[in-house]
């Protein structure tokens, strides 16, 4: 059982450091956001688990799983409403960023965001 407890502490240790050096390396805050999100999400997991096998208490076990949860679903949510923000507020992409999704649909003079799915104009199709 020691073995599996530090197996799952080194993992997400290691994992978390990636994380750690990809906000070094990464080249845009939206690059960022995505390292640390996923990586800090794996290997939280990872390290609660270690805890639950540790203490072997149902208690540490429920109380871990609903830290997870939380952080599962909050986390990425987290992440795609600052990067939103960031976006919005003119937080410049990567030179090399190859796709944006919202170049087109997002005026930045109005504040407007389209869709991109307007109905089409009257007489067209008919």
């Amino acid at each position: 059982m020691a073995w599996v407890i530090s197996s799952l502490l080194l993992f997400g240790s290691l994992i978390m450091l990636v994380g750690s050096v990809g906000i070094l390396r990464m080249p845009d805050l939206y690059s960022r956001m995505q390292a640390t999100t996923k990586s800090m999400t794996l290997g939280l997991a990872c390290i609660l688990l270690a805890t639950v096998f540790q203490f072997g208490e149902v208690g540490v076990g429920i109380r871990s799983a609903l830290i997870i949860a939380f952080y599962v679903l909050t986390a990425p949510v987290a992440a795609h409403m600052i990067g939103r923000a960031a976006y919005f507020t003119g937080v410049p992409l990567w030179r090399g960023t190859a796709i944006n999704d919202l170049k087109d649909r997002y005026n930045r003079e109005t504040h407007d965001l389209s869709s991109g799915d307007e109905a089409p104009e009257e007489g067209i199709g008919s």
